[in-house]
């Protein structure tokens, strides 16, 4: 498990050898985080919160997780934006890509214009 925090952002991953190993562990760990936040009068916004499971293996076993804060499950995604950057479950960044290129395309006709 790892968690990374930058300004009011957390990112919590860990990695396992099975998807009920995952969930078990998130799990875990999201109560201490649930648990230290109560003590310091900090709540994690369980609305704003999701999960995304990342794998580049194609696995036979359901890919549905079942992860909890605040005794609420988290919505599952399939793409993440953290940071600026769009975080896609198979590690492509190919979302990310589409993002930017539109973006760029927006801004030059905009130039163009002026």
């Amino acid at each position: 498990m790892k968690a990374i925090a930058f300004a009011d952002d957390l990112v919590i991953m860990t990695k396992a050898e099975s998807i009920p190993e995952a969930e078990h562990i998130m799990n875990a760990e999201l109560s201490k985080i649930s648990a230290w936040a109560r003590e310091n009068k900090l709540k994690f916004n369980e609305q704003k919160s999701q999960v995304m499971l990342m794998s580049r293996r194609k696995r036979k076993e359901n890919k549905e997780v079942k992860v909890y804060l605040n005794n609420r499950p988290l919505i599952q995604v399939r793409s993440i934006k953290y940071l600026g950057i769009i975080f896609d479950h198979k590690l492509t960044f190919r979302e990310h890509i589409n993002h930017m290129a539109e973006k760029c395309t927006k801004d030059i006709f905009a130039i163009q214009i002026s």
